[in-house]
């Protein structure tokens, strides 16, 4: 059988993770040729820990010319997503990459257009889109059997992180180091989620909060309002400071209602369309009947390890990724949005004014207490951080 070579850039929390489930055998199809880390103590770790057939490198591109590798996987901070992605796909290289796809959609356009060039396979590891409960609700919404969104509301505040969490590291919740705080760290995969499953918004109007909880420069607490095509509205609310936090997505449709809670999926399903029972109903205070359940799935979540399954299944066969690099750019449209709606205190439309966006993200950039020399302070770097 042949396997893909794979080299993984930033060895920190999740590339570490990826290297060990390599390692142990679970992706068949891919072996771990090669790893990279500028941080002495994470190559020290590799030496350790990885079999002594990987390779070590400290140097991003020295890998990817190494000839040892068929594909990279980037698991390194955020801002380095885009130029270590567009680097690789320009070594002849097929690409992973770990969410987000960057931090401001006019450098994640840049690499989706050069991927688009590349005749090479390019991945992002949206692994919650293999969760069963999110893959039935992407099915129930998509067959239309329940009929047109009327409402979308997800409250996740189950990502409670102390002050402690945010002092481990100078980088850590700061617009130089990671771009953003909650939205940009703990949210990527709850952003990509919703649009996934929901669809794009047409509108955000929004409200973030900066260090409100905790001493950081970035948000902590989010709420977003936003409104699609249709008519149908939605509200997304976040923090990392509620103990105990709470994750609920709820989908209201003409059809009827689901909702994703404690790893349960609830359907109230109407027995008449409200719609078509508003039209005909006489009763004052008549309300249609539906019959509640929970919804059985395939109770399958490969996770990390799906994901890197169906990138050298796309590899070598020309199978389906479970998402496409290029589609990394919906969710962080989002998070832009909802940044810059909070700092203009206007609505934002799309499409996404990216220039406007760049430009407020270098003025924070500018203050960090991290680094003032704006974003391209990153743009040299190939290491890890571990999220």
């Amino acid at each position: 059988m042949r396997k893909i070579r794979l080299g993984i850039v930033g060895i920190g929390n999740m590339g570490s993770g990826h290297s060990r489930n390599l390692s142990d055998g679970k992706v068949p199809e891919i072996e771990l040729s090669a790893v990279c880390d500028i941080n002495p103590q994470r190559l020290d770790w590799a030496v350790k820990n990885l079999p002594e057939t990987v390779e070590k490198f400290d140097n991003a591109s020295k890998m990817f010319n190494s000839g040892l590798i068929d594909a990279a996987l980037i698991a390194t901070p955020h801002y380095l997503h885009p130029p270590m992605v567009m680097e690789a796909l320009g070594c002849d290289l097929h690409v992973m990459s770990e969410k987000p796809a960057g931090v401001y959609t006019k450098q994640v356009r840049e690499m989706n257009e050069a991927a688009a060039k590349s005749n090479k396979v390019f991945g992002l590891m949206y692994n919650q889109r293999t969760d069963h409960i999110f893959r039935k609700m992407k099915e129930l919404v998509s067959s239309c059997e329940l009929g047109a969104i009327k409402r979308t509301n997800w409250i996740v505040t189950s990502w409670y992180r102390p002050q402690a969490y945010y002092d481990s590291g100078s980088w850590r919740a700061t617009w130089a180091g990671e771009g953003g705080g909650v939205l940009i760290n703990q949210c990527p995969h709850n952003l990509d989620l919703w649009q996934w499953i929901c669809g794009m918004p047409v509108k955000v109007r929004a409200f973030c909060h900066e260090g409100k909880w905790h001493d950081i420069e970035v948000e902590d607490d989010v709420t977003a309002y936003v409104e699609y095509d249709n008519g149908a509205t939605g509200v997304f609310i976040t923090t990392t400071a509620d103990a105990p936090g709470t994750n609920r997505f709820e989908i209201t449709l003409d059809g009827g209602k689901m909702v994703c809670e404690d790893g349960e999926l609830h359907l109230y399903r109407l027995e008449m369309n409200e719609r078509e029972f508003n039209r005909i109903n006489k009763a004052s205070f008549g309300s249609p009947k539906y019959v509640h359940e929970i919804v059985e799935t395939d109770g399958q979540s490969p996770g990390h390890v799906g994901v890197l399954q169906q990138f050298a299944g796309a590899i070598l066969r020309g199978e389906p990724l479970v998402a496409n690099g290029c589609e990394g750019i919906n969710g962080l449209l989002i998070s832009n949005a909802i940044h810059l709606s909070a700092w203009l205190d206007r609505t934002i439309t799309f499409p996404l004014d990216e220039d406007v966006y760049y430009r407020e993200l270098n003025k924070r950039v500018s203050k960090s207490k991290l680094k003032p020399d704006g974003i391209s302070i990153v743009a040299d770097t190939a290491g890890s951080y571990n999220l």
